[in-house]
Order: C-alpha cells, then structure tokens, then sequence
C-alpha cells in the first residue's frame, strides 16, 4: 500500500454502510492523492474524455488534456468497419512536441509545426520532410511505416466519448451494459445536441467527488433546492445502485414551460414508465447523467487539481425539430432551469470543500437509507485506490 493512503481508513470505507466511514480528507485536499487518483482512477479503466460533437465532421480535430495528458480526438471518414473516432496521444512521434494547440478541420493530414512531419487521420505518418538531408525525405535507414502517432482505446455512447488510457480495461460494451440494460428503452432513438444554447460551464472550488457524490443523492433536496422540492418532492425520488453508477429516479417528471412555448418531442415507442419517470445517475468515475422521455444531458467532471473542478453541461434531445427556431425558447428555458438546479449546488459542494480541512471532520457517516448511493461511490473509490498493482 501507498505511504501516501492509510490502509485502515480506506478498509473502514468498505464497511456496510451503518458502520462505515467516509473517505479521508487527504482524498479531497492532498495533491499527492489527486496523482494518485490520475493513475489508478482516470487511467486505467474506462473514463468520459468529451463529446462525439467535439469532432462533428470528418477532418476534425479536438485537442484535450486528460489525466495530465495532451489528447487528441480525430474524426475520419467512416468506412463500413471501423468507427470514425480516433484518439490520440497529441504528441508527434520524432521530438514529442504536442501537434495540434486548437480546435481545427484539416483535408488529410495532421502536421506538427516543429518540423513538418506529417500523419494522416489514421495517425500513419505519411511524410517527414528533410529526413535524409536537405530536400531529401527518405532514408534508407528510416521506415515511416514504423511510426504511427500511439492510438488511445476509445469509444462512443450517447453522445459521449469515453477513452481507456491503460488499454487494458473490460471491453466498453461490457462496461457500459448496466445502463444500456437500464436505459434500453432509449436503444433507438436519435440523439441531437441542442446547440449553442444547449451548454453549461461552471467552475467549482470543490474537489470532483464531492460533484459525483452531491448529484448521487436526493437527501438534500428540501433544504438546497427547496422549490425543486416542491416539483420533485424528495418523496418521490428512489435509489439506483450499480457497481459501476448511482443515482436516483424521480417519478414526478412533467415539465412546464411558460408562455406556451413549444414542448419537446419525446423519444419515440416508450413505455408508459417513462410518462413522469426520470432517471439521474453518476456513472463513475467522472460524468453525471440525466434522461427524461423528450431530453438527457450529461456533465462531464474535468478535474483540475485536488480543489478544483471544470463542469462541462450538455443537453440532448431526441428529435432534430428541436433545433428549429420555434423551439429557441423552450431550449433556453430549459438550460436555465438546469442552470439554476446547479447552481445551487455550488454553495453545498464548495462548502464541503472547505470543510474537509477540518481536523473535526473523519470522513463522516452514512443514512443506512437516505446515502446508499453515495456510499456506493466510496466503496468503488476505495477499492481502486486500494489497487497496488501500479507498486505504489
């Protein structure tokens, strides 16, 4: 085990949940243990990285830091057997320097401006200028197809990409199975971002699991979201507890818009379930998932330092309508109202943030009913950090 971590706070964690204790404070406010949570957290399994409309045409590219690391996510033309999403390590082959600084759309090649060695969307290098001399770009000593830019496992799912930086990760299909099972309702609708207006930044002096661990649980709702709670009674919402993902699903969804501005169209064939059902879950590590029967939004946590994190918010709906100038006002409604909800999260969690100096604060206790699925996160928390196989 890590000097870093004590081995006996984190066996307290995996306790049932009436005895146990939450993660120490050196989880939430130590910068060796925001590393530690890069390697044994972000890098090696499966974590969401951005989204499929980062790249939303062939040629885009979308350079991105994960886990300390400079990404590049790389769309190509899709061919019958292979997905168009790449991702890639930003760095080029012959002297490392990072290729691509912002967004942009190429025609066929990625070219690093240090010395004009080139890769095409696939990552194969295709050219090296000046390589055997000046205005000679062959050697006989130098095989360009050895070197290809280093390929990160990647995936694509609701509108989300998701990347496995150790490679060695279960398969994403079987990763993701318990919400596909959950959700498959949802199997085949059409999932279209609303745009400009569809999008949420907020920046939290908090660290990323007080985030997963807030969105968890409804316990706190009379008392951070008292006029939610007057739509959405805490009465009304129930546990969900996966494995890998906790939350909760409220049963009262039915929005209204003022003004009688248009509603969104609902996903096609669901059942009645979903008339007023509503499903909100952290999928670990690092996004937050919302779907209701006419919109789903998902939050991507960017962790940015053991106090500090990056919210990205972005809303999907189920029908291509919805981008219609007749819909403007419902979709700007609507992200206000999300606006609103997690704003009002920001004063709980960073709040907590500063109460984890505290030597007064263990890690604290659970509600044996109102906190399972927060419970739920630390155990799975616990557990990677208990992971000794990096030798750490």
């Amino acid at each position: 085990m890590s000097d870093i971590l004590d081995e006996a706070e984190l066996a307290r964690v995996l306790k049932p949940i009436a005895a146990a204790r939450g993660l120490p404070n050196i989880c939430y406010t130590d910068p060796l243990v925001f590393g530690l949570e890069r390697k044994r957290i972000f890098a090696s399994g499966w974590a969401c990285a951005g989204f499929s409309h980062d790249v939303a045409g062939a040629g885009a590219l979308h350079p991105f830091e994960f886990a300390g690391m400079p990404l590049l996510m790389v769309r190509i033309e899709a061919s019958v057997n292979e997905n168009s999403l790449r991702v890639f390590h930003n760095v080029c082959r012959h002297r490392g320097r990072v290729l691509v600084a912002e967004p942009k759309l190429v025609k066929k090649a990625i070219a690093c401006p240090y010395h004009g060695w080139s890769y095409d969307l696939a990552g194969s290098l295709v050219r090296a200028p000046n390589v055997g001399g000046l205005g000679v770009h062959a050697h006989d000593g130098f095989d360009a197809s050895d070197i290809c830019l280093s390929e990160v496992r990647s995936a694509e799912w609701f509108g989300l990409v998701f990347v496995d930086l150790s490679g060695e990760a279960e398969s994403f299909d079987d990763y993701i199975r318990p919400v596909n099972e959950r959700w498959q309702d949802f199997a085949g609708a059409t999932l279209i971002h609303g745009g400009v207006d569809s999008t949420i930044r907020i920046d939290l002096a908090c660290n990323w699991k007080l985030a997963v661990e807030n969105y968890c649980e409804a316990y706190h709702l009379p008392f951070v979201h008292p006029e939610l709670n007057k739509y959405s009674p805490l009465d009304q919402h129930f546990c969900i507890v996966d494995e890998a993902h906790s939350g909760q699903r409220s049963e009262v969804y039915a929005p209204t818009y003022p003004g009688g501005q248009a509603a969104f169209p609902n996903a096609p064939d669901l059942p009645a379930s979903w008339d007023t059902g509503a499903d909100y879950i952290a999928l670990y590590p690092n996004v937050l998932l919302g779907i209701h029967r006419d919109h789903f939004f998902a939050v991507l946590l960017e962790p940015e330092g053991p106090n500090r994190t990056f919210e990205r918010f972005e809303i999907f709906y189920f029908d291509a309508a919805v981008r219609d100038t007749a819909f403007d006002a419902t979709r700007i409604a609507n992200r206000d109202l999300w606006q609103s909800v997690f704003a009002e999260d920001r004063d709980a969690v960073e709040s907590m943030q500063r109460g984890r100096v505290s030597p007064g604060f263990d890690g604290g206790v659970f509600s044996p009913v109102m906190d399972v699925a927060t419970h739920t996160f630390h155990v799975w928390m616990a557990n990677k950090l208990q992971n000794t196989s990096d030798g750490q």
